[in-house]
């Protein structure tokens, strides 16, 4: 956790200039001000399709999720944010649980936003959905040697896995699902034996391991799905060669389905442009937002009746994991202690 921390904290220094600037931004009807823990140039063609069809302007402060979220609640009720958007379920209750959002009603997000993606007081919304399945290399693996997260543990995997550090909330996430379903015992006994199999010491990003398959490094990796996306996406040679060493592997088909966890947003206790803020949110979970993000940032659309492109559509239709992700910020202490008594690192 310190070295997220760390991260959040520098993060939080780099934003400062752009936080203060938006604080000063006038808070005029036509605007609407978000917080995001997004990488602009990701979620900048939603809000320019947004501003193009309500005429409303988004100002918008990147940063680390920590940092902003702290932020927001020193702000507390000054705050010039009317728009909390980051991306994990966790980092959104945690949120809501500080006081910095407040409940809305809207018919629009209750019909748009599946009941399992959005918190049931209105405090926040999904936008779009983030799966973690299993990647695994077309030369050395088989599809029938893969089946369940579970399966992960078996001694036939030893020294064959990478995945990034457990101190990132994708893997915090991912365990504190399995504590859901199966407890802190049995979750325990299988991290202590996917830990063991790891080819590596945790280290970088979902890309990095991904690009760690492609070379022989490992055999197998779990990764979020916009990754490779992104990488058979991209004008670069050498990524698109790697990532066409990778394939998707749906896990738990059988059983409890994929996990998956959203990226979402919710307005702000303090929001001085409030209608302009569901307006946002309406827009983002509507059919035409839906599309960009499948096409553009390469993440799965809250419904299922939302057509999506290559590459997502190579890789067939999934079971998702149906769980209640407030489960995620429940069971998240249970997750950290997990991978500190095992040895993830």
């Amino acid at each position: 956790m310190t070295s997220m921390m760390a991260r959040a904290t520098c993060m939080a220094a780099g934003a400062a200039l752009g936080l203060a600037t938006l604080a000063g931004t006038a808070l005029a009807a036509g605007e609407v001000n978000v917080y995001s823990a997004r990488q602009e140039v990701l979620i900048r063609p939603l809000f320019d399709a947004f501003t193009k069809s309500t005429g409303i302007k988004v100002n918008v402060v990147s940063g680390g999720e920590d940092a902003l979220i702290e932020r927001l609640k020193s702000e507390g009720i000054n705050s010039p944010a009317d728009v909390m958007l980051t991306v994990d379920a966790g980092r959104l209750i945690r949120t809501q649980e500080n006081g910095s959002l407040q409940p809305v009603k809207s018919p629009t997000l209750e019909q748009n936003v599946p009941a399992a993606y959005r918190d049931p007081q209105g405090y926040w919304y999904g936008l779009s959905v983030r799966a973690r399945p299993i990647m695994y290399s077309t030369a050395r693996v088989k599809p029938s040697e893969l089946s369940t997260y579970a399966d992960l543990a078996h001694p036939k995997w030893k020294g064959r896995i990478c995945v990034r550090t457990s101190s990132h909330i994708y893997n915090q996430s991912l365990l504190a699902s399995m504590v859901a379903h199966q407890g802190v015992e049995k979750t325990e006994a299988w991290a202590k034996a996917f830990a063991g199999n790891l080819a590596r010491k945790p280290q970088g990003g979902d890309r990095d391991q991904i690009k760690a398959v492609a070379s022989g490094e490992c055999d197998i990796a779990i990764a979020n799905t916009y990754y490779l996306a992104g990488m058979i996406g991209s004008g670069t040679e050498e990524e698109k060669k790697l990532a066409s060493q990778v394939a998707v592997f749906w896990p738990d088909q059988s059983g409890h389905g994929t996990h998956v966890n959203i990226s979402g947003a919710g307005v702000t206790a303090g929001a001085k442009n409030k209608e302009n803020a569901i307006k946002l949110l309406e827009y983002l979970t509507s059919d035409e937002a839906q599309m960009i993000y499948a096409a553009k940032v390469y993440e799965y659309p809250i419904r299922s009746s939302i057509p999506v492109g290559k590459p997502l559509s190579d890789w067939a239709e999934f079971k998702a994991d149906t769980l209640n992700l407030a489960s995620f910020a429940k069971h998240n202490p249970d997750a950290v202690k997990i991978t500190d008594r095992v040895g993830w690192r």
